[in-house]
C-alpha cells in the first residue's frame, strides 16, 4: 500500500493547537494570494503579498471553464475514458473523490503551523474555485451534475420554487418539493457514466439516503451508509468496499464544516477537526488499492463573523421590501416585484458593508455560468453579497444568529479550495 505518513491524531494537534497566524509574506506568495485590479473586469487578477490582501473587499468569478469544482468529475470521466482532463488530475484506474465540508484554501494557508499535511501540500495542488454562491448545497450538486448552478438549478442554501411561491432549503429539504426528480433540471453526471459502463458509489451518513439534495447530486450511485459520524474504521471500510464495486467513489465528511459554524475557524475545536480530517485522508490513502488516485477537495471555505457585524434585517427599517428572502447571511437573496427600487434602499442601508446587484447583472458577470430560463426565476431578483466579515441576519431564522464561521459570499477565504492529489502508486 502507498500513501503518506500518517501525520499526528486530532486530540494530540488540538491540545497544541491555536489560532495564531503563521504564514508570512513570502509564503501568502508562494501561494498566490489573488488580488484584482477591478473585480468586474473578467476578473482581471494579479497578486499580492499583504497577509490581508485577500480578505479585502473583492469578488472572486467562479471559474467554471477551468479550475473549478464543475470540472472535477468531468475531468476524472476524461481520465477514465483515455481523453485529456479539464483540470490536471493523475491517470488512474478509479477514483476516489474525498469531499471535506468546509475546507477552504485560504483557511488552511493562515493556520499552516496546526496542519500536518495540508499545507504542507498546497504549494503541490491545484486551486479550484467553488461556484456562487459558495455553500454546501450548490457545490455539491455542481460537483455530482458537472456543471454550473444556472444549469442545475440549485441555486443556494435557501431559495425561491417559483411554481409554489415558497422559500425552500435546499440543503435539509424544508419547503422542498415532494417531486424530487419533476424540480431536477439536469441528469448527474454518475448517471451518464453508468450509460457508459462505469459505475459509481456514495459515501455519506446513512440519514442522507433518498433526500432531496440526495437525489439531485447522486443520482445514479450506490448509496453506502455511515451510521455514526467521525467513526473513520467504519468509513474508510466502507469507501473500500465502494472501491471494490465501482470505478468512482465519492465520500464525504462534515465535521470541519461543523466546528466551523459552531466556534470559528481557528477555534481549538475547527482546529481538532482539521487534524482528523488529515489523519482520514491518510488512513484512506495508504489503504485504497495501488490503482486508486484519491482526490481530496472542499466544497466552500469560511470566515468568522462577529457578533457586532451582524446586522438583523428587522432592525432596519431601509431593509424592509422583499416578498421573500433567501440565501445565508453571507449573500442573501431577494425577490420581488420591483428589483431595482429594493436594490438601492438596501444599497443606501448598507452602504459599504456589502456590494448589491440586480439577477440580471449577475448573470452577465458569469457568477452562474449560462442560466436556462427555468432555473433563471430560481435566483433572487436582487442578490446581496455581504463584504469583509459583515452578515445580515433575520428573526425569522433564529438558528443562524449561532454560526461563528460563515461562508456564501465571493471572497477568496469562501471560493477557493485545494485539491489535493494522493495516488495512485
Amino acid at each position: 500500500m502507498s500513501g503518506p505518513k500518517i501525520p499526528p491524531s486530532g486530540a494530540q494537534v488540538a491540545h497544541a493547537a491555536s489560532s495564531r497566524q503563521c504564514v508570512g509574506d513570502a509564503e501568502r506568495e508562494a501561494l498566490g494570494t489573488p488580488v484584482g485590479d477591478d473585480p468586474q473586469k473578467n476578473g482581471a487578477w494579479t497578486y499580492a503579498t499583504s497577509p490581508d490582501a485577500y480578505q479585502q473587499d473583492l469578488l472572486v468569478p467562479p471559474d467554471y471553464e477551468g479550475a473549478c469544482l464543475s470540472n472535477v468529475l468531468p475531468s476524472i470521466a476524461a481520465r477514465l475514458r483515455g481523453e485529456r482532463p479539464v483540470i490536471g488530475i493523475p491517470q488512474a484506474t478509479r477514483y476516489l473523490i474525498l469531499l471535506l465540508d468546509g475546507l477552504g484554501w485560504f483557511p488552511i494557508a493562515d493556520h499552516a503551523c496546526d496542519s500536518q499535511l495540508f499545507a504542507p501540500k498546497l504549494k503541490d495542488a491545484i486551486r479550484l474555485t467553488c461556484a456562487v454562491p459558495s455553500t454546501t448545497a450548490t457545490s455539491l450538486t455542481t460537483i455530482g451534475c458537472g456543471s454550473p448552478p444556472g444549469s442545475h438549478g440549485v441555486v443556494g442554501y435557501s431559495f425561491l420554487d417559483p411554481d409554489r411561491d415558497c422559500i425552500m432549503n435546499a440543503l435539509t429539504w424544508a419547503g422542498g418539493p415532494a417531486d424530487v426528480a419533476g424540480f431536477a433540471c439536469a441528469p448527474t453526471l454518475y448517471q451518464a457514466l453508468r450509460s457508459q459502463g462505469l459505475t459509481s458509489g456514495c459515501v455519506s451518513l446513512s440519514r442522507f439516503k433518498g433526500s432531496g439534495l440526495q437525489r439531485l447530486a447522486f443520482d445514479g450511485t450506490e448509496h453506502f451508509g455511515v451510521e455514526r459520524e467521525n467513526n473513520h474504521q467504519a468509513f474508510t471500510g466502507l469507501v473500500l468496499q465502494a472501491l471494490r464495486e465501482h470505478e468512482v467513489v465519492y465520500a464525504y465528511d462534515r465535521s470541519l464544516d461543523h466546528n466551523g459554524h459552531a466556534h470559528g475557524v481557528g477555534s481549538w475545536q475547527w482546529l481538532d477537526s482539521l487534524a482528523r480530517a488529515e489523519d482520514l485522508a491518510a488512513e484512506l490513502s495508504a489503504a485504497v488499492p495501488k490503482d486508486t488516485c484519491l482526490l481530496v477537495t472542499g466544497d466552500h471555505g469560511m470566515i468568522n463573523v462577529p457578533r457586532n457585524r451582524q446586522i438583523v434585517l428587522e432592525d432596519h427599517p431601509g431593509l424592509s421590501g422583499a416578498g421573500h428572502v433567501g440565501g445565508e447571511p453571507r449573500l442573501r437573496q431577494l425577490y420581488s416585484q420591483q428589483p431595482r427600487q429594493l436594490a438601492r434602499a438596501w444599497k443606501t442601508e448598507l452602504g459599504e458593508r456589502a456590494e448589491v446587484w440586480l439577477r440580471d447583472d449577475a448573470i452577465d458577470a458569469g457568477w452562474f455560468g449560462a442560466v436556462t430560463d427555468r432555473v433563471k426565476q430560481r435566483f433572487g431578483d436582487v442578490l446581496v453579497v455581504m463584504q469583509e466579515d459583515w452578515a445580515v441576519h433575520t428573526r425569522a431564522l433564529p438558528r443562524e444568529f449561532g454560526l461563528v464561521g460563515q461562508h456564501g459570499a465571493l471572497t477568496a477565504s469562501e471560493m477557493y479550495v485545494p485539491l489535493f492529489s494522493f495516488g495512485p502508486a
